[in-house]
């Protein structure tokens, strides 16, 4: 399991010359390493797409409508009601994320990819389905994730980002292992626990959402005209 995973790393994380495949994981300054995964946190953080290569935010709703609520936050005065009711529904979207990541992490974990499955559930920006190896056979997996497992929330389509990473679990040859376990920890749950999550709040109501920033913005632009007339008025032209 360890060689096939640096076998994986191997492919992944070199390209070029043999030179630069005999450079070390980590620079020469750790200080620079430290700054670059603080960094990469940071950016997951604020950027947990669920269509990696989709640079707008706006190809799938849930990326959209957390893309809005991060503009609109933006224009919001901090400490304002408006600027603390947009971060309690990004927030609550961000959680809805980490707990699907939270899911792989606990699967991968009891595989025997402790210090592995962070890197395994790392997907940049820069993804591509072109440089996927088994594509086809990725995305029948993760259908078969959303439909028999409880990983996801069935009411939409699942993140594309895990199609990578199951990519990498079939390289690994650990995909179906993966799948099992998947089963077991989180079978499919039935229609009334989905109602009751829905009645304690969980879900997110991403057309409301959506409604709810619109109407802010709507009432911020007119703020700002009402505010751009009341100078005009007050500095009246000689």
């Amino acid at each position: 399991m360890g060689a096939a995973f640096k076998k994986f790393c191997c492919c992944c994380c070199y390209s070029g010359d043999d030179d630069d495949e005999k450079q070390a994981l980590l620079p020469q300054d750790p200080l620079e390493y430290l700054n670059r995964e603080v960094q990469k946190r940071r950016d997951e953080e604020t950027n947990l797409w669920s269509t990696p290569g989709d640079h707008s935010h706006s190809e799938r709703e849930d990326d959209r409508a957390l893309n809005y609520l991060l503009q609109a936050r933006n224009k919001t005065r901090l400490g304002s009601t408006g600027y603390r009711r947009l971060s309690v529904d990004i927030e609550a979207m961000r959680d809805t994320r980490r707990e699907v990541r939270d899911k792989w992490m606990t699967i991968l974990e009891n595989l025997g990819f402790m210090a592995e499955a962070e890197s395994l559930l790392n997907v940049s920006a820069g993804a591509s389905l072109d440089r996927m190896r088994n594509a086809t056979a990725a995305r029948e997996m993760l259908f078969t994730l959303h439909t028999y497992t409880s990983i996801f929330n069935r009411n939409e389509p699942p993140p594309e980002r895990y199609l990578f990473i199951l990519d990498r679990l079939l390289y690994l040859d650990i995909a179906d292992d993966f799948l099992a376990k998947a089963k077991r920890f989180y079978p499919p749950r039935d229609d009334d626990d989905d109602e009751e999550e829905e009645s304690t709040g969980l879900a997110i109501n991403l057309p409301l959402l959506l409604a709810r920033v619109e109407a802010m913005n709507k009432r911020g632009d007119r703020e700002e005209d009402l505010d751009q007339s009341g100078r005009e008025d007050s500095n009246p032209s000689d």
